[in-house]
C-alpha cells in the first residue's frame, strides 16, 4: 500500500502524463475531516476531464487502490471529483476551474483559520 505523499504523487504524475494542466496539489490537513490532499487539474474539454479520471483509476489499480466514488462524469459535466478517500482530486474544464477558484477558496480559509476568523 502506498504512504499518502506517494498516492499524492502517482496521481498527480499520471495527471501530467495524462495533459492534464495546472495541477495543484492542496494539503488541507486539518482544515478538513473530509480529505487530507485536493489535488486540482484543468483539463482540455469535458471527455478530456472525464478521461484523466478513468486513467488515475486505471493507475491506481497497479497499487490496489479502489475509489470510493465517481462524480460528475455523465455527459456534459465539466467539473469531475474521484474521491481516493485521503486525497480528492477535482477535474475541470478551464472554465469551471475559473467560476469556482477553489484555491482561491482554501487559501482564505488558510489565512482565516490562521487569523482565527471565520471566511
Amino acid at each position: 500500500m502506498l504512504e499518502e505523499n506517494e498516492l499524492v504523487k502517482v496521481v498527480s504524475d499520471e495527471l501530467d502524463l495524462r495533459k492534464g494542466e495546472n495541477i495543484t496539489v492542496i494539503d488541507v490537513k486539518g482544515r478538513t475531516s473530509v480529505t487530507d490532499f485536493m489535488i486540482i487539474v484543468t483539463a482540455m474539454s469535458e471527455r478530456h476531464a472525464k478521461s484523466l479520471c478513468g486513467y488515475v483509476t486505471d493507475k491506481l489499480k497497479e497499487f490496489g487502490v479502489r475509489p470510493l466514488g465517481l462524480e460528475g462524469s455523465d455527459q456534459g459535466s465539466d467539473w469531475v471529483l474521484l474521491d481516493l478517500d485521503n486525497i480528492i482530486v477535482h477535474v475541470m474544464t478551464a472554465k469551471a476551474r475559473e467560476l469556482y477558484q477553489l484555491e482561491k477558496l482554501w487559501s482564505i480559509a488558510s489565512r482565516s483559520q490562521e487569523t482565527g476568523m471565520t471566511p
